[in-house]
């Protein structure tokens, strides 16, 4: 093997590991940090720019629910069961520099809303067949019936929250 071949391929491995190692702590905390960089432009303008930085959840899929066997219905409660999937509102973190009036000083202006948790259920379906289960009566042949059909409507749980503050330095 080439020392060129040698080295690409050490390169792509490199990169392949650090990648899943730094995916691996974010995954198990739920959320993954967002810095934002400023810095360079506070030094190419000399001066104190807004510091920001956001959370971004990692939302996880659970396991449906399985359909519910109702006696005399030939299609299970539940023909499309919903699916829960829990996550994250993003978080935010930003703090902006107020000048003063009559000085030299920055206060500064900050707004902190961290990621909160989300609970959420996909939409679902419920349906019953035309027909009803064999009865004794009707020498086992089953009846007929109205088709039913029911939407089971999407939910949201969370409680969010944000503190917004102002105080001196950045």
């Amino acid at each position: 093997m080439k020392s060129t071949t040698r080295g690409t391929l050490a390169a792509v491995v490199t990169g392949v590991a650090a990648t899943v190692g730094a995916a691996g702590p974010a995954a198990a905390a739920g959320t993954v940090p967002v810095p934002v960089p400023l810095g360079g432009v506070s030094k190419a303008l000399h001066m104190e720019v807004p510091r920001l930085g956001a959370e971004l959840p990692l939302p996880t899929p659970g396991a449906p629910e399985g359909p519910r066997f109702v006696t005399g219905r030939l299609l299970p409660d539940r023909t499309l069961p919903q699916l829960p999937v829990s996550g994250g509102l993003p978080g935010l973190d930003a703090r902006a520099p107020l000048p003063h009036v009559l000085g030299d000083d920055f206060d500064h202006l900050g707004v902190t809303a961290p990621a909160s948790a989300l609970r959420a259920l996909t939409p679902g379906l419920s349906a019953d067949a035309p027909l009803t289960a064999p009865r004794a009566a009707h020498f086992g042949l089953p009846g007929t019936q109205l088709p039913r059909a029911g939407v089971l409507a999407p939910v949201l749980q969370t409680v969010a929250g944000a503190d917004v503050d102002t105080g001196s330095g950045v």
